[in-house]
């Protein structure tokens, strides 16, 4: 599938950006993690994109109230397939364990999905929890990230990943940034200057 060059809002300010944009926030609030699900998932479903959210934390009760100030329903969002929340256990962990390739066949088989239903697009918020530090697997967190970038090359799935600055460590969290080409800063979208390309970065790190 070939990248759509379009322009498409993430919801955080009026910048416009092409479809499959990777995006890391680092958080320091429950608010500020919030507020980015609400404004990057409710944009993405004003402009007919497939959506989906994975967190411990949000509920549909939540959602729905904020769903309901932006003229979305959830409860036929959520049964016509175009949304979905899930906890992020569920999708991550799998099994008990972390594999980054399912992931990866996982957000391809939702863009292709989200273009046979005739959605104008696919995006993703997710949380990762510290979790993964200890679960089976959980040390190709960074390849499964890194892969990230390959696949929105031919897959443009518009992904936001959100880490808690107060539950990994200061040498994990500057990990994490290097393989994601976009930060969210004072709520803007900004390029990440610790970038490392994936081709770059997973011949170092020996991930194939």
């Amino acid at each position: 599938m070939e990248k759509e060059h379009k322009k498409i809002s993430l919801g955080f300010t009026s910048q416009q950006f092409d479809a499959g944009v990777h995006i890391c926030q680092i958080f320091n609030d429950n608010d500020e993690r919030h507020n980015a699900i609400i404004n990057f998932i409710v944009s993405g479903m004003q402009a007919g994109e497939k959506t989906a959210c994975f967190s411990e934390q949000e509920s549909k009760t939540t959602l729905a109230s904020f769903f309901a100030e932006n003229g979305i329903e959830y409860n036929e969002a959520e049964q016509s397939g175009d949304f979905k929340l899930s906890k992020t256990a569920e999708v991550y962990f799998e099994g008990g364990e972390f594999e980054p390739d399912r992931m990866i066949d996982l957000l391809k088989g939702f863009y292709k999905k989200s273009i046979e239903q005739n959605h104008t697009g696919a995006r993703v918020i997710g949380e990762m929890t510290p979790e993964v530090e200890q679960i089976k697997g959980g040390s190709r967190l960074l390849e499964y990230e890194s892969k990230v970038n390959l696949l929105i090359k031919t897959c443009p799935v518009n992904a936001v990943c959100q880490y808690d600055a107060r539950l990994f460590n200061g040498s994990t969290i500057m990990d994490i940034l290097k393989v994601h080409p976009y930060m969210i800063i004072r709520g803007a979208v900004v390029r990440n200057p610790f970038f490392v390309q994936p081709e770059e970065f997973l011949a170092k790190n020996n991930a194939h």
